[in-house]
């Protein structure tokens, strides 16, 4: 099995341009499997062949997981790299048939995405007190960009000089498979930029292609930046999650909350469906049951009778 998971993350990788992330991700869930086969194969005495995974075997596996406390996400997004690893088989003509049969993975709780309150932001994005040197003058940046934009950390990472347009006030990004995008900035944020710019050429001698660096010219990674959001962040006590998804989350409410279109917020954030943009209804609808519910007539438990 072990071989046909090589020729399927090749497969992702040069003819589905999955990232390097996802490819380690399925990486680990099909070879956690294969080692699951392979205990099978040590008891029974004999070969596995790949026709003989049936559901029932993919239904031991799974709730092998869930009894290892792997929460309901972890589980189905296993499941999933399973099926997507046979659907390859099949089309290779490899095994003729899925084990998926009449077999669907436990049900997961709906949470709602964490996000950050807008006078939060302004708190923590409008200090006067910030450091003027090349790390603080881009560490701040890189939180505006995120928040300002929705984009993702690996997007911020890959962004290069030529991407940032400050005469159109566009920045393009490329997300996931690839896919480029175009999203407009404001003056503030152009503002940064431009800022950020002097400090860099002036503090840092590098020809380097990529936008935000480090003081040795290499790229900034994504470690970096998730370090950087959580220093900023934990000004914040309230807040139990603190990551660039989180800037990401932000935006995506700010903007809904301010009445931009779903279709729009879609677009901007790179979805591929508006399915994985309504989320962010569900946060505008829970602060607006919080608003109703400080009123003072839907505090009065008293019966209206």
């Amino acid at each position: 099995m072990r071989r046909y998971v090589s020729m399927y993350i090749d497969y992702l990788q040069y003819e589905r341009n999955y990232s390097v992330h996802t490819r380690n991700a399925y990486t680990n869930d099909l070879l956690q499997f294969a080692s699951f086969i392979g205990g099978k194969e040590i008891s029974e005495g004999e070969s596995f062949d790949l026709e003989r995974i049936d559901s029932d075997i993919v239904r031991r596996w799974m709730m092998e997981l869930i009894n290892r406390s792997l929460s309901p996400a972890s589980v189905n997004r296993k499941l999933s790299a399973l099926q997507s690893f046979f659907k390859y088989l099949i089309r290779r003509k490899i095994v003729t048939a899925h084990p998926f049969a009449f077999l669907s993975g436990p049900k997961k709780a709906k949470s709602l995405p964490y996000f950050v309150k807008e006078k939060e932001m302004e708190t923590i994005l409008d200090d006067e007190n910030c450091d003027t040197g090349f790390g603080s003058v881009r560490d701040r940046l890189m939180v505006e960009m995120l928040y300002e934009t929705g984009i993702r950390c690996s997007e911020l990472v890959g962004i290069k000089n030529a991407d940032v347009d400050l005469d159109a006030m566009l920045l393009k990004v490329t997300g996931k498979r690839n896919k480029q995008r175009l999203i407009p900035f404001a003056d503030r944020l152009k503002e940064m930029i431009v800022y950020y710019n002097n400090v860099r050429e002036r503090e840092v001698a590098t020809n380097s292609p990529s936008f935000f660096i480090r003081k040795d010219g290499r790229p900034v990674t994504s470690a970096i930046v998730y370090y950087t959001v959580r220093k900023k962040l934990s000004d914040i006590p309230t807040l139990s999650k603190r990551s660039p998804h989180v800037l990401r989350h932000t935006f995506a409410t700010s903007m809904l909350n301010d009445g931009a279109k779903l279709s729009a917020v879609k677009n901007l954030l790179g979805h591929s469906s508006l399915a994985s943009t309504s989320v962010y209804t569900h946060v505008t609808f829970e602060e607006l049951k919080k608003v109703y519910n400080a009123h003072p007539r839907a505090k009065n438990k008293e019966d209206f009778l």
